[in-house]
């Protein structure tokens, strides 16, 4: 199999699509167009799915990086015969800068290959498959370029090497020398109703997308600690954001194992709710107000009118609710893990924390929204008063169970965050009788928490009521402003927790969960700050930030015994814990009276003990 680990891949993004290249120079996953797109490239999946390669004849060692404040990845091969630097980007728009980049992608990658000494023997290998590897295109060579066209799909490459064409596929070989450069531009279009790909000059190319990537770094400032962690976290949530709608997808893959030979493999290339306030907090504290307000914008177009139907918890990147899932049965998984899905039944489910989630994100933008318009008005109410109307009910909870339901404990907190947001808005949202039956539910919700969530035996909140299961996902209680983190029972829970979850710093969702879920573990770090372990926080923190690949990126969950990274990637639940946690550390540092009041915004008005 040649897709290799998880961690040996780097991430390439446009504002529409990512691209993964593994060290070895093969661009094995390509879904042009937009992130959940049927790919081009997919051998991450199957080794009959279509790549393209770039890389010396003999051996080989590697050195890899991003150039300073982009996605532009630059892989140095160290051979016996000279050393060659190939450098891929996915294109922005030329000219494209700020918040600008991404809206109107030319859906172009571009690889250029430049001898740095002596002369290195090189090979190129192009194999697209269409339609996750179901269809192998035609190829025909129309001038300087080599056009593959199949069903939907149109991809046309130029390069300054001539390549030979097979079956469905084209290769060549030829030799760099210091100073010397080989350029290769590969196009995207659809079929149909759409001028030819473009074919732009690589070196402007490259150059003009570092420069639109860095044009939106500049833009953003960050003060707080672990700057260059937080920065790179940053660029890779930036890089999972479908710029025209503004929404932030899970992740760029689907089908990636949480265990090799297990089943739970699903498709991340969507929006999740439950993401959505924890993406706004990452944005509010490396980005700026223009991100926040794009993802705030999208939820509401996304959600439409709410009225008594069950709110989505998830969506596709233009706010499509039918997600239905589908097995690809002519691809063999990663590493020969089956099943490859597209799509994620989990749209069907019932997850009432989405309600908490949803009016967090609008207290955190409070200010920004005032007045708030009449959709927004509208939306917001009335996930308060299903909120009210829907706490009791057992949900599939944040973990998405499958064919089970459970009165979660994570549920009925998001539940409290829901209805204590609304008690909070005030009459910006309802009226006197509303106020008082958020407040009553509220207080209802706070005080069956407390009772039916906490066990005895363990000395901890549980995942569910009455029930004896540690699950990390309680961690929330106090960074949502539910439980101080110095409440002596939310100490007692974050050290049965830790105890028996985690394993070198990585913490486990529950009991048999297969690896460390990294998020619950940088929950992990902001329950330790807030409770006044400080110095345990922050190393905590430093281990988990280098469980990186050597490029800066996470996956889903790392396997605590042999480090490798699992499930889908680059993974922006991950990142986007390591921004919080990060925010978490400075504003306890800063001050510490800040200790024991949870995130933004729940630190902005502290509830009552």
């Amino acid at each position: 199999m040649e897709s290799g680990q998880i961690s040996d891949y780097g991430f390439l993004a446009d504002g529409r699509s990512a691209a993964l290249v593994n060290s070895s120079g093969s661009v094995n996953w390509w879904c042009p167009g937009r992130f959940d797109a049927p790919s081009v490239f997919g051998r991450l999946l199957d080794d009959g799915a279509g790549h393209w390669s770039i890389r010396p004849e003999g051996d080989y060692t590697v050195e890899r990086c991003y150039l300073d404040e982009t996605l532009v990845l630059r892989t140095v091969f160290h051979t016996a015969q000279g050393e060659v630097a190939l450098t891929d980007a996915l294109a922005f728009e030329p000219g494209a800068r700020g918040h600008a980049i991404g809206l109107h992608s030319p859906q172009v990658l571009v690889r250029s290959v430049r001898g740095l000494s002596g002369e290195v023997p090189m090979r190129v290998h192009y194999r697209p498959r269409f339609e996750y590897g179901r269809t192998n295109a035609y190829m025909v060579e129309r001038d300087d370029t080599l056009e593959a066209i199949a069903g939907a799909a149109r991809l046309t490459l130029r390069g300054s090497v001539r390549l030979s064409c097979g079956d469905g596929e084209a290769s060549a070989s030829f030799t760099t020398r210091a100073g010397t450069t080989h350029n290769f531009t590969l196009g995207y279009a659809p079929t149909y109703d759409a001028p030819l790909p473009e074919v732009p000059d690589a070196d402007q190319t490259i150059a003009d997308t570092v420069a639109g990537w860095r044009s939106w770094a500049s833009e953003h400032d960050y003060q707080g600690l672990y700057a260059e962690q937080v920065l790179r976290s940053r660029l890779v949530v930036q890089g999972m954001t479908y710029r025209p709608s503004g929404a932030v997808v899970a992740s760029v893959t689907t089908s990636l194992p949480e265990e090799l030979g297990g089943d739970r493999n699903y498709d991340y290339r969507y929006v999740w709710v439950r993401d959505f306030s924890l993406t706004l907090r990452a944005l509010w504290r490396s980005a700026c107000f223009d991100e926040v307000q794009r993802q705030f914008a999208w939820l509401g177009r996304a959600m439409g009118r709410v009225d008594d139907k069950p709110v989505p918890i998830m969506y596709g990147v233009l706010g499509e609710r039918d997600l239905t899932e589908h097995r690809l049965e002519q691809l063999g998984g990663y590493h020969d893990s089956p099943p490859v899905v597209i799509g994620n039944n989990a749209w069907q489910q019932r997850q009432t924390d989405i309600f908490g989630e949803a009016l967090d994100a609008a207290w955190l933008m409070r200010d920004k929204l005032e007045p708030l318009d009449p959709e927004v008005h509208h939306v917001l109410r009335v996930l308060a008063d299903e909120a009210a109307r829907d706490w009791r009910l057992p949900d599939a909870g944040m973990w998405e169970e499958r064919g089970v339901e459970h009165h979660h404990v994570s549920s009925k907190v998001q539940c409290w965050v829901a209805l204590d947001r609304a008690v909070r808005f005030g009459d910006r949202l309802g009226g006197p009788q509303d106020v008082a039956r958020w407040t009553a539910a509220r207080d209802e919700v706070r005080a069956e928490v407390l009772k039916r969530g906490w066990s005895d035996r363990l000395q901890s909140y549980t995942g569910s009521f009455e029930s004896d299961e540690l699950d990390a996902s309680v961690l929330v209680m106090p960074l949502v402003g539910f439980l101080r983190a110095d409440d002596p029972r939310m100490r007692s829970t974050i050290r049965a927790v830790e105890q028996q979850l985690s394993h070198d710093g990585l913490l486990r969702r529950w009991d048999g969960d297969p690896a460390g879920f990294l998020i619950c573990s940088f929950w992990l770090v902001c329950c330790l700050a807030l409770a006044g372990e400080r110095k345990r926080a922050h190393e905590l923190f430093g281990t988990l930030a280098e469980r990186v690949n050597d490029l800066g990126l996470f996956a889903e969950q790392i396997d605590p015994l042999t480090g490798e990274q699992l499930g889908n990637f680059p993974q922006a639940f991950s990142h986007i814990g390591l921004i919080n946690a990060a925010g978490v550390l400075t504003d306890v540092e800063r001050d510490p009276t800040m200790r024991g009041l949870g995130m933004p915004p729940a630190h902005f008005s502290p509830v009552r003990p």
